[in-house]
């Protein structure tokens, strides 16, 4: 089942947030210290300020059987009718059954029927794995970021 809302929802996802978190901390080649120092509390704000002027929209996929989180998905609608999938995990033991799928379509949607101009999406160097799941929704490689180590 999924559950969607705003704001409000952002600290339903910490747990999960902590995994995907701790995944790409292990993934990662050259930025282990950016995930080794960073907090649920630090994201959570760089996602307010980013949405200051927009909308967030968490959605959670929620396992009513076992009473847990499987998934979730967020999302931000800046003030320049931009939207960007700004995190989207589904827990390890959940993948494969659709859940990522109905998490981005829903992304999506609700984008759609915002009047987005612009979809973006953004993953951490080291988990490209996810390249392809991105492409099946039409999200193709415009540029590369290079940062500094």
């Amino acid at each position: 089942m999924l559950v969607s809302g705003g704001e409000t929802l952002l600290d339903e996802v910490n747990e999960l947030w902590q995994k995907l978190n701790n995944m790409l901390l292990g993934c990662s080649k050259d930025f282990k210290q950016h995930y080794r120092t960073l907090t649920f509390e630090k994201r959570k704000l760089a996602l307010q300020k980013k949405a200051a002027n927009g909308e967030i929209r968490v959605t959670l996929a929620v396992n009513q059987n076992a009473n847990e989180k499987a998934g979730y998905c967020i999302s931000i609608l800046n003030d320049e009718k931009v939207g960007e999938v700004e995190s989207l995990f589904v827990s390890s033991a959940y993948r494969g059954r659709g859940i990522g799928d109905a998490l981005m379509k829903d992304a999506l949607a609700w984008m759609n029927v915002n009047g987005v101009e612009k979809k973006l999406v953004a993953f951490s160097a080291g988990n490209e794995q996810v390249f392809g799941f991105y492409m099946r929704y039409g999200f193709r490689l415009r540029r590369t970021v290079l940062e500094q180590v």
